[in-house]
């Protein structure tokens, strides 16, 4: 068989497993894993909010930055209520203030 027929074969075979570990896993693994993967994307929305504030400093370097959090979910296309789980995330960081306005956040940048 040629070469490129093992390879053909052996990436099938790969994939096939990868599926039926997938489908075969219980409710815990499931479970765990939809946990893991939401975790990573708090985490990425956070990071992304943070680079979004230090982007609008540099633009405006002499004043606060204030976002706000519907603001953030339009410009984001995520939940408002992600978004706030985002930024309470970098609250907790010491990244961001809450600012006195109710649904408003003051960036340190």
């Amino acid at each position: 068989m040629p070469l490129r027929w093992w390879v053909a074969l052996i990436i099938s075979g790969l994939g096939i497993a990868a599926i039926c570990l997938r489908v075969f896993e219980d409710e815990g693994a499931r479970a765990k894993r939809a946990e893991r993967n939401k975790k990573k994307e708090l985490r990425s929305l956070a990071e992304r909010i943070a680079s979004y504030g230090h982007a609008v400093h540099q633009q405006y370097p002499t004043g606060d930055v204030i976002v706000s959090e519907a603001d953030l979910a339009e410009q984001f296309r995520k939940r408002p209520d992600a978004v706030a789980t985002a930024l309470n995330l970098l609250l907790s960081q010491q990244k961001i203030q809450r600012a006195p306005l109710k649904g408003y956040w003051k960036l340190n940048v």
